[in-house]
């Protein structure tokens, strides 16, 4: 079977399966999906940070060298001040429909929303780069791919279900969620065609990308779900987010010595 058509369906492949296990999330019923996803923001509040800091940022590292690990810092910062420019433009044209622009203070729902659409942008520019790295696996070796599909599939289910539930929290309907989430996942297959095309040139700027989809991972993490974790104080609440964030941070982690 021709390379091309092996990336395709690898990638085809693991989107799908990804965002579907995470849409398993959708059976539950409205009064327990509500009981749940603040559970559930804690767990994505860990998963994205690890994903971000154990995974995505040693990889940009090892790409470029210890000599060029300045420059990853600076894909990174560059990429934390697109994100917070991104969130303010968010913000302002929700401003423009609601009360908040005269008081210059978003509301919470806006902020949440914001952070939906981060995360969507973001998890699409990981994935469309998560199918550059099955691309180039594929035109090494059929088998090497495989293996990597395999591994990024793995990957990807933990951070897919964090994302659905910032969506959920960000106010979007489940189905809405789910298509968005699912489209986001499918951004692999243009990431696959795209390191088919242009291998080289891709892999170049690689690692810098994967800097910026980690900043965008970080940004939303910090700014975004932990402020919000902070509403509850109570210490059996408290208490259930470090265990929960603690678990994000450790699929993640037990994923990547697994897998990698």
């Amino acid at each position: 079977m021709p390379i091309l058509i092996w990336i395709i369906l690898a990638t085809l492949f693991g989107g799908l399966l990804s965002a579907a296990l995470a849409s398993l999330f959708l059976l539950y019923g409205e009064a327990r999906r509500n009981w749940f996803l603040p559970h559930l923001i804690s767990f994505a509040t860990g998963a994205m940070l690890a994903a971000a800091l154990l995974g995505l940022l040693p990889e940009a590292i090892a790409d470029v060298g210890a000599g060029h690990v300045q420059a990853i810092g600076a894909a990174l910062l560059a990429g934390i001040a697109l994100f917070f420019v991104l969130e303010k433009l968010v913000l302002w044209r929700h401003c423009h429909t609601e009360d908040c622009e005269q008081h210059q203070v978003p509301s919470v729902q806006n902020r949440d929303r914001a952070a939906g659409w981060i995360v969507l942008f973001g998890d699409g520019v990981h994935n469309a780069f998560d199918g550059v790295l099955i691309a180039a696996a594929f035109l090494t070796d059929v088998r090497l791919g495989i293996v990597t599909t395999i591994a990024i599939t793995a990957h990807e289910i933990p951070q897919e279900l964090g994302d659905l539930a910032v969506l959920l929290h960000a106010g979007m309907s489940p189905v809405r969620a789910l298509v968005f989430n699912a489209a986001s996942s499918l951004t692999s297959i243009i990431g696959g065609l795209a390191g088919y095309l242009a291998l080289k040139g891709a892999l170049d700027v690689l690692p810098y990308a994967i800097s910026v989809a980690a900043a965008s991972l970080i940004y939303v993490a910090v700014a975004d779900l932990i402020p919000g974790l902070h509403r509850r104080v109570d210490p059996f609440g408290s208490a259930m987010q470090v265990l929960l964030i603690g678990a994000g941070v450790g699929v993640i982690a037990v994923t990547e010595t697994l897998l990698g």
